[in-house]
């Protein structure tokens, strides 16, 4: 992999990812802009003990522009791009309208960060600092990540790796998170094949949660909580999807979506950055069976598809759960919002207002569904 850092015409860092090393990329952005503006900042919520982000300069984020005008796509017959190049393998940029973002530091007025709001309580006010990059996994503007050859998938994989361990060198950053939004029924607003990372100044809700449950678990069993899950998962058989070497799919026991998947390396780590040769190589493979048969569980023919989310867990930077033990796992949860042709699992009262999830699949029909419909 051979990686090249440029800056765009507004000053924010692009990076290429190229398979080949006698690649050059010397192109520049000759595009007008203006230095970006943002208004982001951290407010704390005491009832729910977490960190809310409010990004207001976002409503004027670009939203669904016709294909012959995506940023996304490489800068070709006069048309220039977020891309300076004719073309690429995979790219790096930072978001134009991030949530989070370095810039936000210039708000500190203390020591320690916080910035007195106007809220019912004193020091409830954060400046929003992290970054939110966009990851650009192919110059095809009609393909998607199914499309790619294990090579291409080895490629985002570097590059996901590669941000991780740059943005976890960042000061203030405890947690990364390498993600892929697909499909307008999920909120894509950019039509091209790409996703994001957002490097976070705190450890999320959700990462809490689980760390929270793997130290209870490990002061009552002695264990380690994700090892455990793998383990039964892998010896019922019942939710596993597909079994590797060094992987495992499965649809977890206590599935909220309708089609959700998760997939663990056998061999635990904390993040991107512990997966050895073997290890990445058979992601490559395994994750685009995956794919491939979200995309065939609503249209067999394979002409439509499904719009999934795929997220990356990873290890928080630097924080450790309350009592220590947590040891999380590095894992990645896919999974799509249509529960059959035509519908969709939508977060209505019980999801939004309790956060109880109610999944109308069992997961149980999910799997063998998702075992069936092999690529």
């Amino acid at each position: 992999m051979k990686k090249t850092s440029t800056r765009l015409a507004d000053g924010r860092e692009l990076i290429y990812y190229d398979s080949r090393d006698d690649v050059v990329r010397d192109a520049q952005d000759l595009r007008p802009l203006d230095a970006t503006s943002t208004a982001t900042e951290l407010r704390y919520d005491p009832l729910l003990d977490q960190w809310v982000v409010i990004a207001s300069h976002r409503q004027g984020r670009t939203y669904h522009p016709p294909a012959d005008e995506c940023p996304l796509c490489p800068s070709r017959d006069g048309r220039l791009s977020e891309i300076p190049d004719s073309d690429y393998d995979v790219v790096v940029f930072e978001n134009r309208f991030p949530s989070l973002t370095n810039a936000a530091a210039a708000v500190l007025s203390s020591a320690d960060g916080t910035v007195g709001g106007s809220g019912p309580l004193p020091d409830l006010t954060r400046p929003g600092v992290g970054r939110c990059e966009v990851v650009c996994f192919t110059s095809d503007h009609d393909g998607s990540f199914a499309d790619l050859t294990p090579a291409q998938v080895g490629l985002v994989l570097d590059a996901w790796t590669d941000r991780t361990a740059e943005l976890s060198a960042l000061p203030g950053v405890e947690q990364v998170f390498c993600f892929e939004n697909r499909g307008e029924e999920i909120g894509v607003t950019l039509g091209h094949p790409h996703g994001q990372i957002y490097a976070y100044p705190f450890v999320t809700p959700r990462t809490e949660r689980m760390l929270a449950a793997a130290a209870a678990h490990r002061r009552r069993t002695g264990r380690n909580l994700f090892d455990d899950l793998l383990a039964a998962e892998r010896a019922g058989g019942e939710r596993v999807v597909v079994a590797g070497t060094h992987w495992t799919a499965f649809v977890p026991y206590a599935a909220r979506w309708p089609y959700e998947v998760h997939l663990y390396p056998n061999r635990r780590v904390g993040d991107l950055r512990a997966l050895n040769d073997a290890e990445r190589a058979e992601f490559c493979t395994l994750y685009l069976d995956l794919l491939r048969r979200f995309d065939l569980l609503f249209d067999p023919a394979g002409g439509s598809r499904t719009p999934y989310i795929a997220a990356w867990h990873q290890a928080p930077v630097r924080s450790a759960p309350p009592g220590g033990g947590g040891e999380p796992a590095l894992h990645m949860e896919l999974f799509t919002i249509r529960r059959t042709v035509g519908k969709l699992k939508y977060l209505a009262g019980s999801e939004s207002g309790m956060d109880v999830f109610i999944n109308d699949v069992s997961p149980e029909t999910a799997a063998r569904r998702l075992r069936e419909v092999s690529p």
